[in-house]
């Protein structure tokens, strides 16, 4: 049996060049491609302190990794790749980096891909680093792709 390969994707130019990293080098193998919907989609919070939930918001994320889904279908078909990989998509609910690290463990995944945004400085330490800490704690190897 070939390599499971999960390419986690957000939508980002990063996360599509990811894909395209993929599906050029694992022609022939199962990939994943896998949207983390993070839970706090669809909370809002006023200035006050209090906040809400708008179920709808997070519905609509779950939607769009969905139609994310079906674009990489369309760019691994483009690729001409289909007719000897297994494309696979998932759109799972979580923090990121643990959703893709706890996806990777449970679905035997052999190797993950992933996009950078390329933060430094501030910006990574305010906003983190989900490439960062998927790299740090995956018990496979990860390409982090520019």
């Amino acid at each position: 049996m070939g390599a499971h390969v999960l390419v986690p994707l957000d939508g980002s130019p990063q996360s599509w060049a990811a894909f395209d990293h993929a599906v050029a080098n694992y022609d022939g193998e199962t990939i994943t491609a896998l949207h983390v919907v993070d839970p706090m989609e669809g909370v809002y919070s006023d200035s006050g302190g209090g906040g809400y939930y708008d179920a709808q918001a997070h519905e609509r994320a779950i939607e769009r990794g969905k139609e994310l889904g079906e674009q990489a279908r369309d760019r691994a078909d483009d690729a001409g790749i289909l007719d000897t990989t297994v494309l696979e998509t998932a759109v799972e609910t979580g923090r990121p980096a643990r959703t893709i690290l706890k996806y990777a463990d449970e679905n035997d995944v052999d190797h993950i891909v992933i996009g950078s945004h390329g933060r430094s400085g501030v910006a990574r330490i305010l906003l983190g680093s989900v490439a960062e800490t998927v790299t740090r704690r995956a018990s496979v190897p990860v390409t982090i792709v520019r």
